[in-house]
């Protein structure tokens, strides 16, 4: 896949092939991959040159599909036009950032898509609070083409995902907005069964995965997650994982 244009996106809609543009006002070109849609992905960035390169990873892959959008705007445009299975945005845009792309994401009727947020640089703030209002994950710009096509597969089968690089800088940030919880003895309330499939959560497995490894069923392992996140007092996998890893359950990045 290449670009069709040097010339800004934003201005030119349907600038990839098997990719739809949106523009800050909503606008969309009509051109889509001829291909049977697999997972649909939404990148919302502001720099052209970050959704050249993001688009033309994540399109090469036989089994995504992407669309792109240069802020929040677009990105509501995008989400209230089509079907899209997984979000990636940027934190830091004009107009409406990444934070609001979040909430937009998961204020939306099920089933709406994951959203993870994908920066180039740690800012411990803006990702514990992306990871507060409910983001999947957080990676890193500079993670290689192999983990963003990984990582988009695994959201989309319902994993969550945090680079290895920086979560060890966001576990603080997220754990000051719960100040009187203590991972550990939040842990300790679970069951060893429990336990074991915190773990492999924390490790960004999905169910399928946990079922498989622990020679449980579907159904048994949507329970446990279930009563992990009750017990643990957190909205989402990836606030999951966060407790986990702060109570020495796991080892970022291992």
């Amino acid at each position: 896949m290449r670009p069709r244009s040097a010339k800004d996106p934003a201005a030119e809609p349907g600038w990839f092939t098997g990719a739809v543009e949106i523009s800050p006002h909503g606008g969309s070109g009509a051109e889509t991959s001829p291909q049977p849609a697999g997972v649909r992905v939404l990148v919302v960035d502001d720099e052209q040159l970050v959704r050249t390169a993001l688009t033309t990873v994540l399109g090469s892959a036989d089994d995504i599909e992407v669309v792109a959008a240069v802020d929040g705007v677009g990105a509501a445009s995008a989400l209230a036009a089509r079907r899209v299975d997984v979000v990636l945005t940027d934190l830091r845009m004009p107009r409406v950032d990444g934070l609001a792309v979040v909430r937009h994401v998961v204020s939306l009727q099920p089933p709406r898509p994951v959203v993870a947020v994908l920066t180039s640089f740690a800012d411990d703030a803006l990702v514990a609070e992306a990871l507060a209002c409910g983001a999947a994950g957080y990676l890193v710009k500079d993670s290689s083409p192999d983990q963003l096509v990984d990582a988009v597969r695994r959201l989309a089968r319902g994993a969550s995902v945090l680079s290895a690089e920086v979560t060890p800088a966001v576990i603080d940030g997220f754990l000051r907005s719960r100040p009187d919880v203590d991972a550990a003895a939040q842990v300790a309330l679970l069951s060893p069964r429990e336990r074991e499939v915190l773990a492999l959560l924390a490790c960004g497995e999905g169910n399928g995965a946990i079922a498989a490894q622990l020679h449980l069923s579907s159904a048994t392992v949507k329970y446990h997650v279930s009563s992990v996140m009750t017990k643990l007092d957190v909205e989402n996998r990836v606030q999951a994982a966060l407790v986990a890893v702060r109570a020495g359950l796991v080892t970022p990045g291992a």
